[in-house]
């Protein structure tokens, strides 16, 4: 089925009402030069031309932008008398907006530092979204529950100064054991949060934190302080959390260095102490796919791990293809990890492939049919296929109109416009924030036909009850899409579900590192292929331009896919990582499961990726009714890269 006929439900008659009354704010309106004039100020610190920008009252619907860009640029300096009753009246006339929240945020964190409590207090519970350094300002407020914070104590590592006196407190009021401290210092050491884990080792005493004052050179060079003397002194706790801190670095360095030199020296240890040692150099072994991370792991006993750890010991299970291990390694988990999909899906296969049908199935029908990665193969693995639940009606004239009326939406609407694509999103998200699915389906009805289509998809994603998979996964740009994978021979269900996870279809969006358009192609990439395929006439606006963008990225992804043997598993992990570490990931000697070398993916966000692409492609599939097989038979098998 062509996708035009299933991406819009609505009746023709609703089409031609919201037409009729559906925004056109595609070219420049009056005062847009205002706005952007205000917000390069804004960027640039330029608080004398935002003071005269702000003075140019209009009726733009982004008029209290140029506002909010001033008073919050007067907050932040702690040099600025504080404009209290601007900002008063500012979060009056705007009260209940995104603009108010992050004002109100703003002002609150300079209240907290310059101990002005009362009006911190007057504001702080009309806050609806305090981070955590303002939750943090408010334990330390008088009267503040010092305490909200312990169940934090190792979760929490990338901690705002605020944060600093509550959980000092903790140590100092007794609430908290000395073990613990050791155990959070561990954490920030694991973190790479040297500031952090130098001042916990320091609330243990005067010792700790002269011992503790090597950490950074420690850390720096591991391998120099494992080779050293002071490696053999260890008859302090702080002096072996030393030695304990330099192993764990030195792993990631290189972690069977890291192992021979531990095992010179653990002996030095109490028996804990070696199985923490022991369980970091399973954990960073895992993640480098070595096949002594499962005896390390069990040498590490039962440890209290953290979570990513208890991960990886089922991949490095998986990796060995030893189902009585996985089985273990899942059933240590605790309780509320062992619940994840993955786990769940990993746990059923392990029965399976240990005897354990019935139990298998029970876990199974748990989230069989959902439409994630593991959900899909556990209905496959009941011998059934993936579909979809009713779609839900769609939106009524009623209900689009509503969405076309929010504040939130039609600012979102001329901040894209704009190209201010950060403030949009965050414009449309906190319009939604309470929404319920009737009204998320209409407003990503309402971002499709404006041509928004990552806030449609991350808006239809969002329903709990009512769903409508033509939102979820929309296919924009068909006609392009159809002729270039055609051109190259390549599956438009698995292309449409690369381009997802690439850009949410958005054709000009650029990331980071430099990648844009559609397809997310380099300048570098885009040039080599261009002149690998023959194509005349490349230049740097084929990258932004939806046509020549799609047919730079299917050439890259066709010439990708060959390179690595048909596998669209393969493929998709080259797409986002690059072929080396694609090819690098496979066995050296065994045949793997496209799942099994999916999950085991060093990269957590290659992990992921890969493991949406392909399960995005079985859903387009089912969508365009180009039935292509299961997602296991997609996901086929691996082979070792015998090296």
């Amino acid at each position: 089925m062509r996708p035009g006929l299933w991406l819009h439900r609505s009746s023709a008659i609703a089409a031609l009402c919201w037409l009729a009354v559906a925004s056109q704010a595609t070219f420049a309106a009056p005062g847009d030069e205002r706005i952007l004039d205000a917000r390069e100020a804004a960027s640039r610190g330029n608080l004398p031309r935002l003071q005269q920008l702000a003075a140019q009252r209009s009726n733009h619907v982004l008029d209290a932008y140029v506002g909010y860009w001033l008073l919050s640029a007067q907050v932040a300096r702690n040099t600025e008398p504080l404009p209290v009753d601007s900002v008063q009246r500012f979060l009056s006339d705007n009260e209940g907006s995104v603009l108010a929240e992050r004002l109100r945020s703003d002002w609150l964190k300079r209240l907290a530092r310059e101990g002005q409590w009362s009006l911190f207090d007057e504001h702080y519970g009309r806050l609806a979204q305090p981070d955590q350094e303002l939750q943090c300002h408010a334990m330390q407020r008088p009267g503040g529950n010092a305490r909200a914070i312990e169940t934090q104590w190792l979760s929490l590592t990338d901690t705002p100064d605020a944060c600093d006196a509550p959980l000092r407190a903790l140590v100092v009021a007794g609430h908290v054991s000395e073990e613990s401290v050791w155990a959070r210092f561990r954490r920030l050491v694991e973190a790479k949060r040297l500031s952090g884990a130098r001042e916990a080792a320091g609330w243990t005493g005067n010792d700790a934190a002269q011992t503790m004052d090597l950490l950074g050179s420690v850390l720096d060079n591991p391998g120099r302080f494992l080779s050293s003397p002071r490696a053999r002194q260890t008859a302090t706790r702080a002096q072996r959390e030393l030695v304990l801190a330099a192993v764990a670095r030195q792993a990631r360095v290189e972690v069977r260095d890291a192992a021979r030199r531990w095992q010179e020296i653990e002996d030095r240890f109490p028996a804990p102490e070696r199985a923490y040692a022991w369980g970091q150099l399973a954990w960073l072994g895992a993640q480098g796919q070595l096949p002594e991370a499962n005896t390390w792991y069990d040498r590490a006993g039962n440890i209290v791990m953290a979570e990513e750890q208890h991960a990886w010991r089922v991949r490095a299970a998986l990796r060995s293809v030893d189902w009585a291990r996985v089985r273990r390694a899942v059933e240590h988990m605790p309780q509320g990890l062992r619940e994840q999909s993955a786990w769940t899906y990993w746990l059923a296969r392990a029965h399976i492939e240990t005897g354990h049908s019935r139990e298998a199935t029970t876990l199974l029908q748990r989230q069989a049919g959902e439409p994630h990665f593991y959900g899909i193969l556990s209905a496959e693995a009941l011998g059934r296929r993936f579909d979809w639940p009713e779609p839900a009606l769609p939106a009524s004239i009623g209900e689009m109109e509503k969405v076309q009326a929010m504040p939130e939406l039609q600012r979102a609407l001329t901040l894209y416009r704009l190209d201010l694509r950060t403030e949009g999103v965050r414009e449309w998200n906190w319009g939604l924030r309470n929404a319920d699915d009737r009204l998320l389906l209409a407003a990503a009805e309402y971002g499709r036909r404006e041509g928004l289509y990552d806030r449609a998809i991350n808006t239809a994603d969002r329903t709990k009850a009512q769903h409508d998979y033509s939102l979820r996964y929309l296919a924009p740009y068909y006609d392009v899409f159809s002729v270039e994978t055609k051109a190259r021979g390549l599956d438009i269900a698995w292309v449409y579900g690369l381009v997802r996870q690439e850009s949410r279809f958005q054709p000009v969006v650029r990331s980071s590192a430099g990648a844009q358009g559609l397809m997310q192609v380099m300048p570098a990439t885009g040039k080599w292929i261009a002149n690998k395929a023959g194509f005349d006439g490349y230049h740097a606006g084929w990258l932004t331009d939806v046509e020549g963008n799609v047919r730079l990225g299917t050439a890259y992804l066709r010439n990708v896919l060959d390179d690595l043997g048909g596998s669209p598993v393969l493929a998709s992990a080259a797409y986002n990582a690059g072929p080396g570490r694609a090819r690098r990931w496979r066995d050296p000697q065994r045949t793997l499961e496209g799942a099994i070398y999916a999950e085991t993916i060093p990269f957590s966000e290659t992990r992921d990726y890969v493991k949406k692409v392909m399960a995005n492609a079985i859903i387009y599939a089912r969508l365009f009714d180009s039935d292509r097989g299961t997602l296991t038979q997609r996901l086929a098998t691996i082979g070792p890269s015998g090296g």
